[in-house]
């Protein structure tokens, strides 16, 4: 659990936990580098996101590959 997410819980007992607020891993495939891919990750954040999904990108750079990983929100 983050620290700060702990201090605040603290602070507010009263403050219950929404697993609404969590996003759901639903998939995630890693390939190699593209320098590009963030436009397509933009792309498709604004076109699906009345579908409740979000896609997210990272890039290793010691490994020289990228992953997508799709969320459900």
């Amino acid at each position: 659990m983050d620290t700060n997410n702990e201090n605040l819980e603290k602070a507010n007992p009263n403050t219950e936990k929404k697993d609404k607020d969590k996003l759901e891993l639903i998939a995630a495939k890693s390939f190699g580098e593209y320098d590009q891919m963030y436009k397509v990750i933009d792309f498709l954040n604004k076109t699906l996101k009345h579908k409740k999904v979000m896609f997210g990108l990272t890039k290793n750079t010691e490994k020289k590959t990228m992953t997508i990983s799709i969320y459900e929100v």
